[in-house]
């Protein structure tokens, strides 16, 4: 952690905030489906199904995402956010984005469109100040490069979703499959696959151990996948069949799962075991989900296409994503102890703020909840067990992160002051 620049960490409730509402968002998910067990029956375009992708997308992932590049950009690449200041308003801005844009899935279509400008301020409110210090030279050129071609990918994901939140409020008319399939491909696979590459460089051999990512590899990674998905989209749009931007995802994905577990497997110094676990599980399932979407999109059955949704949105990238949760918030707990107490006390380790054995409680909760939601795709009886079992596995990650806290707040009050 020496190459960090902890001096730039921004203020502790900056990420968190984000960090803290991202599994919030898992127990409402769970309980959607709970409610609405035949959600994963109902096909891609069904109100609950929807609701679900966004739930996981916004809700989960893009709390977390967005949580964690607050803390990484000033700290790991050397990036400052201009505005960050305005945190607690994009924060506000996404989350009512997200509850508006569910009450008009389910109740009131004219919500859609406020609700569809709503989340576009909240995403392109944090990312895009950022984006001209990502694209200028500088050091750590590769991975700004990387963290800026995912920004990209985001903010031309948000202009597709505004056009489909419009379509589907009915303000305009444009093809909603095709908008749906080019949003969909550069959202998974340009801004949440392209920023997991980017972070991940630099965190898995952090906190993982394994070697570092060659710099060549980590390039050619970074321009074949945004020059497929741009192409993909853009053809994709103009009436390409939906076979070419899932062929598109495929060929990164498969690319990116294949290289963590080889890292993973060649790692000389090997650390953070559950994490390890977490990340390996899923790329299995990234990789899973990637070929099924194939299928689907080639013409399988229906049910190809739910599993290929669940196993992707639902299980694999959330996968990754909580369990390099639960590393940042110990982390920036971490760091907010250490301005906390007197210089000379010896503060607690990071792995102490969220232990082990919490880590793997909340892995096995996981990966219980994305068993029964894979035989919910295939025996749709289980799926409001599958809700349940989801909901308490973000219920237990939630209770990871507030327990960091207490050990925290309980070490700072029995160690005297700020410094």
């Amino acid at each position: 952690m020496s190459s960090l620049a902890l001096g730039r960490a921004p203020p502790f409730w900056r990420p968190l905030r984000f960090l803290l509402t991202a599994p919030l968002w898992g127990v409402v998910a769970g309980l959607v489906l709970f409610a609405d067990p035949g959600a994963l029956a109902l096909g891609r375009w069904a109100p609950p199904a929807v609701a679900l992708v966004h739930l996981f997308t916004l809700g989960v992932l893009g709390n977390a995402m967005l949580g964690s590049l607050a803390q990484f950009l000033p700290v790991a690449a050397a990036t400052p956010v201009p505005g960050a200041a305005l945190a607690p308003w994009l924060h506000a801005l996404l989350n009512l984005g997200l509850l508006l844009f569910l009450c008009g899935l389910y109740h009131l279509h004219a919500l859609l469109a406020p609700a569809g400008l709503l989340l576009a301020a909240a995403l392109l409110g944090a990312v895009l100040p950022a984006l001209p210090a990502l694209l200028r030279r500088g050091t750590q050129r590769l991975l700004r490069a990387g963290l800026g071609m995912a920004a990209l990918a985001l903010a031309a994901t948000v202009v597709l979703g505004v056009l489909a939140a419009a379509v589907l409020g009915g303000w305009i008319a444009l093809p909603l499959d095709r908008l749906a399939d080019a949003h969909g491909s550069l959202g998974m696979g340009g801004w949440m696959l392209g920023l997991l590459a980017a972070v991940g460089a630099t965190t898995v051999p952090m906190f993982q151990g394994t070697a570092a990512v060659p710099p060549w590899a980590l390039r050619a990674w970074i321009a074949v996948t945004f020059a497929l998905l741009a192409a993909a989209a853009i053809a994709r749009l103009c009436g390409a069949p939906p076979l070419l931007p899932a062929l598109a995802m495929t060929v990164p994905t498969l690319a990116f799962a294949a290289a963590v577990l080889w890292l993973q497997w060649r790692a000389p110094h090997r650390r953070n075991p559950t994490l390890v676990r977490f990340w390996r599980a899923g790329c299995i399932v990234l990789a899973l989900a990637a070929l099924a979407a194939c299928a689907a999109a080639a013409g399988a059955p229906e049910p190809a296409g739910v599993l290929a949704g669940v196993l992707g949105i639902g299980i694999g990238v959330p996968l990754l994503v909580n369990g390099m949760l639960l590393e940042v918030v110990a982390f920036i707990t971490w760091i907010a102890l250490r301005e906390r107490c007197p210089r000379g006390v010896r503060i607690l380790a990071v792995g102490r703020l969220i232990p082990d054995a919490d880590k793997h409680a909340a892995l096995l909760a996981h990966l219980a909840a994305s068993a029964l939601l894979v035989a919910a795709t295939i025996w749709p009886v289980l799926a409001a067990a599958a809700g349940l079992a989801l909901a308490a596995a973000y219920a237990a990650t939630a209770l990871c992160l507030l327990r960091c806290l207490r050990r925290a707040h309980d070490f700072a009050r029995d160690h005297g002051g700020a410094r």
